[in-house]
């Protein structure tokens, strides 16, 4: 398979030009591999002899002169019409070239072609992280990008993302840190200013402004994961590490905030231990007063350890159902599954399982995932676990009120817990 060279220098340079257009929504839970790879997925292009044209332009490409690199591509879509990854860089080069246009009409043109060609790029088979992250986030209709409700701050970030398409890092960083100081509280101006001073090389500068960025809003992903990028440029896979964690912490139901840890632990080589439980028993409910528990047949097998765990999991989650839930949360009319009725029921597997006869020695028969949650439980980490690993859009809007009291236990869950330490360098 033909694509660009996989590594955070490349992705940066890549995300760079289309950072305008990758403002977090928040979407289904999501583990995906590492952000803007061109054409990671893509099928097989057909082999091609040396070509000095297209060398050239994918070298313009992965050097972050969209302007200059969009005509090339243009001209090798005809020599290489059934190739996704021409078509994606076009793609994104255009994506590019559109930030560099004054007139907002002319702009929203230019986003509407991109994403035409990106479309082209999809039919071909293209399947990229890349692609399938800027797809969902360009509108039909190109849609305009606002940086500022203020005219003037707009208009200074406008110019300093044209100066930053066409190459001018320089002229960029001063019109980021002008909008800056007109509008301090101003995200962008502060994380755009950062990912200039990186792709200038000097990831030391750039973590200080993503640093501000992060003062301004704790709760965004992006400024965790461009720092983390630096970091790792500088070689330091530890303390990348703890920017990458800090970015799901910020959201861990964006698509995004799992890019840069994913993209880390390939980088590290080590595997993200995310414990996914096989559930033995569920709970519906037909009406106020009838209840169901379904067992799985296996759990009814007086030989697993878990199989009364499991029960009890059901049995309690049908008490949150009846009597619990309007006790918890006397404000919310109609029931809904919550962080605390799941951490509540796993505890229950729990304590169940432990306080078995001899369960020392019947542990080994455990599923390891239960022998995982065991771990998780006593080390105080059931209430993360049940929002992270076992969340649905129930669950889920319990966890900004959780992460405002309690970021730190979130952070050491995933440190003690779920990301390993990267070996010794």
């Amino acid at each position: 398979m033909e694509r660009c060279e996989e590594d955070f220098s490349m992705r940066q340079r890549v995300r760079s030009s289309v950072r305008s257009f990758l403002r977090l929504s928040v979407m289904s839970w999501a583990l995906v591999a590492a952000p803007f790879v061109v054409a990671q997925d893509a099928p097989p292009s057909a082999k091609h002899p040396a070509d000095p044209d297209r060398e050239h332009a994918l070298e313009i490409y992965k050097d972050g002169k969209m302007v200059q690199a969009m005509p090339l591509f243009e001209k090798l879509s005809v020599t290489y019409p059934k190739d996704p990854v021409i078509w994606e860089c076009w793609g994104v080069s255009a994506l590019g070239y559109s930030q560099t246009l004054t007139d907002p009409e002319l702009r929203r043109k230019a986003r509407v072609n991109a994403r035409t060609i990106l479309l082209k790029a999809k039919d071909l088979g293209d399947n990229s992280n890349l692609l399938q992250t800027l797809l969902p986030m360009i509108p039909e209709d190109g849609g305009n990008v606002t940086f500022s409700s203020r005219q003037e701050v707009n208009d200074i970030m406008q110019h300093a993302e044209a100066d930053f398409s066409r190459g001018d890092l320089e002229k960029a960083i001063e019109g980021y840190i002008h909008a800056s100081l007109l509008d301090p509280n101003l995200y962008e101006a502060a994380l755009f200013t950062g990912d200039a001073f990186y792709k200038e090389h000097k990831p030391g500068s750039a973590g200080e402004w993503f640093a501000r960025a992060i003062q301004i809003d704790p709760n965004r992903e992006t400024a965790y994961r461009y720092w983390g990028d630096a970091l790792v440029s500088l070689g330091d896979l530890q303390a990348a590490r703890e920017k990458f964690i800090q970015a799901v912490v910020a959201d861990p139901y964006g698509r995004n905030s799992w890019m840069g840890l994913n993209q880390w632990a390939g980088h590290a080589k080590v595997t993200l231990n995310w414990v996914r439980l096989q559930d033995k028993s569920s709970v519906s409910q037909k009406d106020d007063t009838h209840i169901n528990i379904t067992l799985d047949p296996t759990s009814l097998n007086k030989n697993d350890p878990a199989g009364a765990a499991w029960l009890m999991y059901g049995m309690n989650r049908a008490l949150w159902h009846n009597e619990k839930f309007k006790k918890e949360f006397p404000a919310e009319p109609t029931y809904r599954r919550t962080m605390l009725e799941e951490a509540d029921s796993l505890h229950m597997i729990v304590t169940v399982m432990t306080e078995q006869k001899d369960f020392e020695k019947k542990k080994k028969d455990l599923d390891p995932t239960l022998q995982q949650l065991v771990k998780i439980d006593q080390a105080g980490f059931i209430e993360p676990f049940a929002l992270l690993n076992r969340a649905d859009k129930d669950i889920a809007q319990d966890y900004v009120p959780y992460r405002t009291t309690h970021r730190d236990t979130i952070y050491r869950y995933f440190d003690e817990f779920v990301v390993p330490k990267p070996p010794q360098q």
